[in-house]
């Protein structure tokens, strides 16, 4: 098994131990789920979530990290009542599903200002932010996604991303609050990976980054739009991604596939094999 920690996102159809060894038979060894439904507010009575089996997995089998990723209905940057409602609920939910299962954090997009401006809706935003990690277990961390920047899409550049964490007052910050790069993400918005651990110390965000998620991107650079790709199909140099991965201050963090598959049935052992490969590492 790798050394370093490669996993992808995976269904959690059959339960978190059959994902998990799915994971292993792809040759990772780390995850990436959702709680249910990435469309749909519906869950589980959080009371009914019991995560021994899996922890007992992981410690079994060396395996972990996990990440629960929030679904996609969230947008903290929204005016409707209702959906602001929703998505601290959801949110709530997911990070006390976190210590439930004994995961390490809940990946989440903040949503969009749909066309009124970062600075409008900054602070009801941080409020809404401050509000749930307050009124979540302490042991549990929200980790931001930076957006493709598409619609208005929140933390889609480095600047307001510094602003969000520079603005957020909690106890125990740096243990209940990180982010998560997506190199999709970024390269639609700008980025070329290769800059992004200069970029990432620029705006002092090195201590907060969590985990990566690597993918490709099927659209050009700084296009604004949040398509994935399988590594070395899409339109980002592989010399960019392998520049990334083995920079001194990256090699730590997970690395998180979220990839349409070869086969279109998302991630796969190939994809897992081509992180390998750019690392140096032997499948």
């Amino acid at each position: 098994m790798s050394t370093r920690r490669i996993g992808a996102h995976l269904s959690m159809a059959g339960g978190l131990v059959s994902a998990g060894e799915r994971m292993i038979q792809m040759g990772g060894n780390a995850l990436q789920i959702f709680s249910g439904s990435p469309r749909s507010w519906g869950r589980k009575p959080i009371e009914q979530i019991d995560g021994s089996a899996y922890k007992a997995f992981c410690k079994e089998k060396d395996f972990g990290p996990t990440f629960i990723h929030a679904l996609y209905l969230v947008n903290l940057a929204s005016e409707n009542p209702a959906l602001i409602q929703n998505s601290i609920n959801a949110l709530m939910y997911d990070l006390q599903f976190q210590e439930k299962i004994g995961a390490q954090g809940v990946i989440v997009h903040l949503g969009s200002h749909l066309g009124r401006g970062y600075e409008a809706v900054k602070n009801e935003m941080i409020d809404r932010l401050e509000r749930i990690l307050t009124h979540t277990p302490e042991n549990s961390t929200l980790l931001i996604e930076n957006s493709a920047g598409q619609d208005g899409k929140i933390a889609s550049s480095f600047e307001e991303l510094q602003n969000i964490f520079e603005s957020i007052e909690v106890d125990e910050k740096e243990k209940r609050l990180g982010w998560c790069l997506d190199t999709c993400h970024a390269f639609a918005n700008g980025y070329q990976p290769a800059e992004l651990p200069s970029l990432i110390k620029k705006h002092a965000l090195q201590d907060s980054l969590r985990v990566i998620h690597l993918n490709d991107s099927r659209d050009p650079f700084g296009s604004g739009r949040d398509r994935h790709d399988n590594l070395g199909d899409g339109l980002i140099e592989k010399s960019q991604l392998k520049t990334l991965l083995n920079d001194s201050s990256m090699i730590e963090f997970p690395r998180i596939l979220e990839v349409p598959g070869i086969d279109g049935n998302g991630p796969d052992a190939e994809n897992v094999r081509r992180v390998k490969e750019m690392i140096g590492e032997k499948a």
